[in-house]
Formats: C-alpha cells, sequence, structure tokens
C-alpha cells in the first residue's frame, strides 16, 4: 500500500492520522503518551510523509487506503482518531467500513466543506523553486515573506527534507493538494455512524460551530461534543495534555463498554 508508519506499545489498537500538510510526527509525542496504554499506529496519510504520492486524492481513497492498512497490520478493527484533514478520512472510514471502527474520534473539524484559506501557504510553497535550494535558510526567508507567522512556517518547513541525490524536496505533495483543494475542504458524503463518538474542538478554534452540531449528531447520533478551553485548531500542539486526558477518558469508558462493565 505504501502508507509510513510508526507502532508504539500494546493493548487495544488506536490510529492516529494527521491534518492537511502534517505527517505521523506531529502527532508522536502523543502516540507514546497513549501507548501506556494502548496499541497505537500513526501514519502518513497519501500525499503527506513518507507515505506514497498520486495524483488521485479523495476521502473516499483515504478511507480505502485506511482499510488496506488494516488488513495489511492484520487489524479486524481500531479506535480511529483524526485531526483536520485526518478527521474527515477518519469520519469517511467509519461511515463506510464501520466494522472496522471499534469508537470514533474527531479534533477540531466538522462534516461539512469549508471555505478554505490555504492559498498564501500554496502560494508561497509552490513559488520556491526547491530543486535549486542550496540551504534550509533559503526556504524559511522565502517563505516569510507572505508567512510572517513563526509556528506556521517551522510546521511547513517540517515538510522540507534532503533528496538523496543531493539539495532538497518536500515529503508532502503540494502540487496535487492544491490541485485537489476543493475536495480536501468537502467531503464524501458520510453516512450515519451508531457508534460512540468524540468530537473534540478547540475553545479559540472555529472550525466546529454550534450550528454544526445538528449535522454531528445527525450523522453521529452516539457523539459527546468536548472542548479544550484556550486551544487553537492544532489541539494536540496547545493543549496536549488537556487533549491527552479527554481522549484517554473516552477510551477508558469504550472499555467497559466493550467488557460490559
Amino acid at each position: 500500500m505504501g502508507l509510513n508508519y510508526k507502532s508504539f506499545g500494546d493493548g487495544e489498537p488506536i490510529i492516529v492520522l494527521h491534518g492537511l500538510f502534517g505527517m505521523l510526527d506531529n502527532w508522536q509525542s502523543f502516540g507514546k503518551a497513549l501507548s501506556k496504554k494502548y496499541q497505537v499506529f500513526i501514519i502518513d496519510q497519501r500525499n503527506h510523509g513518507k507515505s506514497i504520492h498520486s495524483e488521485d486524492f479523495s476521502y473516499t481513497l483515504l478511507a480505502e487506503d485506511l482499510k488496506s492498512f488494516m488488513e495489511e497490520m492484520g487489524l479486524t478493527s481500531a479506535h480511529i482518531l483524526g485531526h483536520s484533514m485526518g478527521g474527515k478520512t477518519a469520519m469517511t472510514f467509519a461511515s463506510q467500513y464501520p466494522k472496522f471502527v471499534k469508537s470514533l474520534i474527531v479534533v477540531d473539524i466538522a462534516p461539512k466543506k469549508y471555505q478554505g484559506g490555504h492559498q498564501a501557504i500554496f502560494d508561497a510553497i509552490l513559488s520556491i523553486d526547491i530543486g535549486n535550494v542550496k540551504a534550509r535558510k533559503e526556504v524559511n526567508e522565502q517563505l516569510n515573506l507572505s508567512i510572517p507567522n513563526d509556528g506556521v512556517r517551522l510546521f511547513l518547513m517540517k515538510n522540507l527534507t534532503r533528496h538523496p541525490e543531493g539539495g532538497y524536496r518536500w515529503k508532502a505533495n503540494f502540487k496535487v493538494l492544491h490541485q485537489r483543494y476543493d475536495t480536501i475542504m468537502g467531503s464524501d458524503g458520510m453516512e450515519v455512524f451508531n457508534k460512540q463518538t468524540l468530537f473534540v474542538k478547540g475553545g479559540q478554534s472555529d472550525y466546529i460551530l454550534s450550528e454544526d452540531e445538528t449535522e454531528i449528531m445527525r450523522l453521529f447520533p452516539f457523539a459527546k461534543i468536548m472542548e479544550v478551553d484556550g486551544a487553537g485548531h492544532w489541539v494536540h500542539a496547545e493543549k496536549p495534555k488537556e487533549l491527552l486526558t479527554i481522549v484517554m477518558a473516552f477510551l477508558a469508558s469504550q472499555d467497559g463498554i466493550m467488557t460490559g462493565a
């Protein structure tokens, strides 16, 4: 299948899916914390990190990738956690392959189409002649012209890696992600998922609004919606301890349900 992954711990399996422009490394610390009780798989989704690049990109395809990954790992079911774009993958997977999902955790994303807001990032990234870059600082300087936020630049530059033949290349397939951006902002027609689901929203994020709750509860009738105070969209980076506490409590409650406790 060609999906890059790392695994930690033993116990009930949980798979963690990163967001747009991200990679499994963004969730490594969180995954290791979860691994004290669970077997954790963090993966690079298609066109991200060290996973396969392709011209095709949709949530249906990402869900198929996840199903193939689970089959390759010998996993008949798992808890699925997804952030942002990864949350949409997780929701699509749960609606299309519910028997593979023990429970679902969606971090700061709703089942709806978004207006977007990444064009400046795409413009900055795609304007760089990456094949002629000699040093990382050149990329940082060019990105700084249109992306003054240090945190955003640092996040994006985690995608920068040395090319085996010399020079640099991007880990993420920014060209295809740009071409498929409207697809990424939308959804692939989700069905009702009748298992325990947790939505976690950042208290300072506008990705999940109060008016989204009706559609969330229609598609995920067993959903709980919880808020992490003081967190923006990157809940796992800004408030990792608070998110871990919420996720661990939710997973523990599912253990109780499954064992009849």
